[in-house]
């Protein structure tokens, strides 16, 4: 079944009741099928492989034009979609398993990076002109369980036939003391409407120093 874009977010983390990923994820999801846009949710396990396991499956299951996977960066002030998905897992802490791996391949023999299919900045031009939002490219997705799932989307899409065309990637947003979930809600449905409908990228300075 061939659906228009696959959304995600993470269960909530580190003893907090919510996640403003999957909030934002859960109030994005009913916008966009209002406006003719045919979307899968799901909220993620904060767990290495796990996380990635299930995104690959609902990939194959419903062959989506887009997906956008989504996390949180506590610290950031704005919605950053990432540039590139790097093969290593080091955990500073715990995931919600118990797994803290330390300098691990997240696929074993896979290339050190990849880039991101989505078309990023002109989705943050989009929030930044349209919406009014704060955003920018991110050059790091870190080396945790945002990165893992990151990179193995990425690989996935390179590496399966079935999936050659969908345009993929992720997309980090603040906690709601920076933005509220509301916005960020906004911000997600515009960066689907960009992904679906943009042919090409921007060349815009629009990346983040970090």
């Amino acid at each position: 079944m061939a659906i228009d874009v696959v959304l995600t977010g993470f269960e909530p983390f580190g003893g907090d009741e919510t996640n403003p990923s999957w909030e934002a994820v859960r109030r994005a999801a009913p916008a966009l099928r209002e406006g003719g846009v045919e979307v899968v949710e799901s909220e993620l396990p904060v767990e290495f492989s796990r996380a990635g396991d299930l995104l690959e499956q609902l990939v194959r299951e419903h062959r989506p034009r887009l997906v956008i996977a989504t996390g949180l960066a506590t610290g950031r002030t704005g919605v950053t979609p990432e540039r590139v998905a790097i093969n290593v897992r080091d955990g500073r802490i715990a995931d919600n398993a118990g797994a803290r791996p330390v300098d691990e391949p997240v696929v074993k023999g896979g290339p050190v990076g990849h880039f991101t299919s989505l078309p990023i900045k002109a989705m943050v031009s989009a929030l930044r002109e349209q919406l009014e939002l704060p955003a920018a490219v991110s050059q790091t997705a870190g080396t945790f369980v945002c990165n893992d799932l990151f990179y193995r989307l990425l690989h996935l899409l390179s590496t399966d036939p079935e999936s050659a065309g969908v345009r993929g990637g992720f997309v980090h947003v603040p906690a709601v003391d920076a933005l509220a979930v509301d916005s960020t809600a906004r911000a997600l449905t515009r960066l689907v409407e960009v992904g679906l409908t943009a042919e090409e990228d921007l060349a815009l300075p629009v990346g983040a120093e970090h």
